[in-house]
């Protein structure tokens, strides 16, 4: 019985068009494909795939693939002749062009098999090429399963010097890596390149953080640390040193000299609040115990002060240079990386998807800067209402983790001081001081 899932013209490039067990699993290297064997037509020596060279460079050939339920007897009409075993994977098996092109579905079980194939117009190879008439060559290849002798990889018939060309360039190839070494190599490189990737993520995190990394209370804090790191680093490192009761006094001190500086001290609502915040009372009185009243009783009121500052501006640094990584271990590879794999084995140059380009994302601090969206000098320079990053430093400073109420009140007392930030921070520093030498 004769099963033919395949019977037309179909694509070639460089010469190729591949068979493939498991899509996802991608295909060899052409010296991968040939490694250890004794013919260069028909490369099997990577399980579950083969690599068919053609005679045609570039372009469309005829193309049978034929399922038997046994060997084939020779066709004296086929100029060269090969054949492999292999065996198909579980899935399923198809045949596809090179490029991401047309897939057929082979439907072999999976069970070893004999692939014998008989690539044609070898005598015509490099007469079609892109952009000329496209030479009309067949390829016939036979599929047989069932009890077979052991594996094996001959050249049954050869009547073209191209063919024998490649046969000779399977033959000067070293032989494949057993399965135990090959999966012995893909750990130590997958080993590597973790090991890799962790010494780049610390490495970034150790550049983020000032030159050293951050205890695990900082790491974990989370909230606006990264964004008042760029400002002085060194104290955020201080500040997570320091003993809660250092931490929760840095919280009220922000909060208080935020508020004096927006003009908000003297307000008998925010003077309450101050005071809670001090004595460590909780919640907060109204309208600071719950943040969206806070902000109906600000716009409810025309009469609060109106002050703006230039905003603050973290000192410049180097922008920071990535280390370099290893090459990413072997593994599945998706239909773009299997593409370039297929054409690396030729020397095929593949033009990129515009799909991998990679695009910027520009992100947008949103907060009381709307606030100030409107308000730029004659040099664009930003400013910041103080009212609206002042009355934050209130709220941060009653958080229940004294160190993050430290450093989000800070961080917002940071920006109620705006270009005047420095005096804030070397406030801040002096009381830590004071409190150790204490």
């Amino acid at each position: 019985m004769v099963r033919r899932p395949v019977m037309g013209e179909v694509r070639i490039e460089y010469g190729q068009i591949h068979v493939w067990s498991d899509p996802a699993s991608g295909s060899p290297d052409l010296t991968e494909a040939l490694a250890g064997q004794g013919t260069g037509l028909c490369g099997a020596a990577v399980a579950g795939t083969l690599w068919l060279n053609t005679g045609l460079h570039t372009g469309r050939v005829g193309f049978v693939v034929e399922v038997l339920d046994e060997e084939p007897a020779l066709d004296p009409v086929w100029e060269d002749v090969v054949e492999v075993s292999f065996r198909p994977g579980p899935l399923s098996t198809t045949l596809a062009e090179w490029g991401g092109g047309d897939t057929w579905e082979l439907g072999l079980p999976p069970v070893d098999t004999g692939c014998g194939t008989a690539p044609g117009a070898w005598t015509r190879r490099g007469s079609a090429r892109s952009g000329c008439p496209e030479s009309r060559g067949s390829t016939t290849t036979s599929c047989s399963s069932g009890p077979r002798r052991p594996p094996r990889t001959d050249c049954s018939a050869q009547t073209s010097r191209a063919a024998a060309y490649w046969h000779r360039v399977a033959r000067e190839l070293p032989p494949p890596p057993t399965p135990e070494q090959r999966a012995e190599t893909e750990r130590l490189a997958r080993e590597a390149y973790e090991r890799a990737v962790e010494e780049e993520r610390a490495h970034h995190e150790r550049w983020a953080w000032g030159g050293r990394p951050p205890s695990e209370a900082l790491r974990g804090i989370g909230g606006n640390v990264a964004r008042l790191l760029p400002f002085d680093s060194d104290l955020v490192h201080a500040l997570g040193a320091e003993d809660p009761d250092t931490q929760r006094a840095v919280a009220v001190l922000a909060a208080r000299r935020a508020c004096e500086a927006a003009g908000l001290d003297g307000l008998a609502w925010v003077d309450v609040a101050l005071t809670a915040v001090t004595e460590g009372r909780r919640p907060l009185p109204p309208p600071f115990h719950e943040e969206a009243r806070l902000w109906e009783a600000v716009y409810a009121d025309s009469g609060l002060p109106d002050r703006w500052v230039v905003e603050a501006v973290p000192p410049e640094r180097p922008p920071y240079v990535w280390p370099p990584l290893p090459a990413a271990p072997p593994g599945p590879t998706d239909a773009r990386q299997r593409r370039s794999r297929l054409g690396r084995g030729l020397r095929g140059l593949i033009p990129p998807d515009p799909s991998d380009d990679e695009v910027p994302v520009m992100t947008v601090d949103v907060g009381y800067r709307v606030a100030a969206q409107a308000r730029r000098t004659l040099q664009a320079r930003a400013w910041t209402s103080q009212m609206h990053a002042a009355l934050p430093t209130v709220l941060a400073a009653a958080e229940a983790d004294p160190l993050k109420a430290a450093l989000e009140a800070v961080w917002h007392a940071v920006n109620t001081y705006g270009e005047h930030h420095r005096t804030l921070l070397d406030e801040v520093r002096a009381l830590c001081v004071a409190r150790r030498t204490t």
